[in-house]
């Protein structure tokens, strides 16, 4: 059996779906269906059971899942709301549950590949698996580089495979929960079917109209990474999972406008709220997953988001 936690959400159900594309169903998806429209992302997905996350941990602790019946844990499980202050809350869900999961795995010597994020380097732009390059803007990302420092502290004494995996912009099918923090790709996208007019915010951090850089990451080639660890469980470590090379907002939005081959782009006022604490620009250093031996090559924006339109508007 495989666990995936965080398994109706946007990566997790992608996950699922590229594990049955390889023939696997034993899976058990791990999830919190408060938000129940999130039941949609697993009608396509082939799975063994599904409970829900604190019972999972509460039945995990008392030993009620037999450790030999599960080859892997991935925890794609986390409250992502990088606008969320709510620090309390934040490390409950994303830290402690980590923690519990990542001993369970230790002491019965699972491979876990969890979720980290590139929110973990705030402002610094070399995006460099190295403590001297992190400095989270928000508490999310604070959650998640407190969980890579955790793990740190254990790299050298491993019983199984660890995999942090730091998630840059992803983008693509089955985000549409997610709400105000789906990607760019997907808001556009009902931008211009709702007034056949899309819209980017203006300039910040010295970036003209719309130039601001992202690393933006199709969600298959996310799911193509997880699988690669997977397969190679002799690797261990933070690894950044981006494309490594940035483009601009004004790309996404104009794949958008070449897919439905009208509409206008127009800029409103950045918002006040955000300043401070936005992300201007990333892009993922690739250089330790190359060393790790991982070649995968990563759609450009502009064939990522052509295949996600398609998906979209089918």
């Amino acid at each position: 059996m495989i666990i995936v936690t965080g398994g109706a959400g946007f990566i997790g159900s992608n996950l699922v779906q590229g594990l049955n594309r390889r023939g696997y169903d034993d899976i058990l998806v791990v999830d919190n269906l408060t938000n129940g429209v999130k039941y949609k992302n697993l009608i396509d997905c082939q799975i063994a059971d599904y409970q829900d996350k604190t019972e999972f941990l509460l039945k995990l602790e008392k030993g009620c899942y037999p450790a030999a019946s599960i080859e892997a844990i991935f925890h794609q499980g986390a409250c992502s709301t990088t606008t969320e202050w709510d620090g309390r809350y934040m490390m409950e869900n994303n830290y402690e549950y980590s923690k519990t999961l990542f001993q369970f795995c230790q002491s019965h010597k699972i491979p876990l590949i969890y979720a980290s994020s590139a929110a973990v380097y705030g402002s610094d732009n070399a995006f460099k698996e190295q403590l001297d390059y992190e400095g989270p803007l928000n508490v999310y990302g604070y959650s998640k580089f407190q969980f890579d420092q955790y793990f740190r502290r254990f790299q050298n004494k491993l019983t199984a495979q660890v995999v942090g995996l730091r998630y840059f912009n992803v983008y693509g099918p089955y985000e549409e929960h997610k709400g105000s923090m789906a990607s760019v790709a997907f808001h556009l996208n009902n931008q211009i079917k709702a007034s056949n007019v899309v819209r980017l915010f203006e300039g910040c951090d010295g970036y003209e109209n719309g130039e601001q850089k992202r690393d933006f990451i199709y969600v298959d080639d996310v799911v193509d990474i997880n699988l690669w660890f997977l397969d190679n469980p002799q690797v261990s470590g933070i690894y950044n999972t981006g494309t490594g090379r940035s483009q601009t907002f004004n790309d996404v939005a104009n794949a958008v406008l070449a897919y439905h081959q009208q509409g206008q782009l127009e800029y409103i006022p950045f918002p006040e709220h955000l300043k401070g604490c936005y992300q201007s620009f990333t892009e993922a250093n690739l250089e330790k997953l190359r060393a790790a031996g991982c070649d995968h090559q990563f759609k450009s924006v502009e064939a990522g988001v052509q295949l996600y339109m398609e998906w979209l508007n089918q």
